[in-house]
């Protein structure tokens, strides 16, 4: 009976470390190089906690994947950019924007909810430039899946 137990723990000891090597690779050797886009066109709740939490979201995917081997865009139409209207108020999510976008992340938002809504991006929105306005969010979604990025709805 002893036999049988020194056996299995033996067993268990190779299989853990067999596990625990394939587990440790590199984020690099794990996720390779990715391109993905959030898409956010709902409302953030109580105390913005929805966009809190999406927010949080991509910056766990960078840290997982490693800041220099991902491309991240945030698309943003209907109530979702209320985003960055809230933003004008709100400290926290200003600072979770801006530290993304210093990482490289890219917020884009859509003309068509912008009109609608008659929303001024320049002084409604937080840190829109121009360059962050895309004609369509629907389309731009489908345009970036064509050029290979993931998307994902947090």
């Amino acid at each position: 009976m002893r036999f049988v137990k020194l056996l299995l723990l033996v067993a268990a000891f190779f299989v853990g470390g067999f596990v625990s090597s394939t587990t440790t690779a590199s984020a690099e050797e794990r996720y390779g190089e990715q391109k993905v886009v959030y898409h956010i066109n709902y409302g953030g709740g109580e105390e913005d906690k929805a966009y809190r939490a999406a927010l949080t979201n991509v910056q766990n995917h960078i840290n997982a994947v490693g800041k220099d081997h991902i491309t991240v865009k945030v698309l943003l139409h209907g109530d979702g950019v209320n985003l960055l209207r809230d933003a004008m108020k709100n400290q926290t999510l200003q600072s979770d924007v801006t530290s993304l976008k210093t990482q490289n992340v890219q917020f884009l938002v859509c003309n068509n909810t912008l009109t609608g809504r008659h929303i001024d991006y320049e002084n409604d929105l937080f840190e829109v430039f121009e360059d962050d306005i895309v004609p369509s969010g629907v389309a731009e979604l489908s345009r970036l899946q064509q050029q290979g990025y993931t998307y994902i709805k947090p």
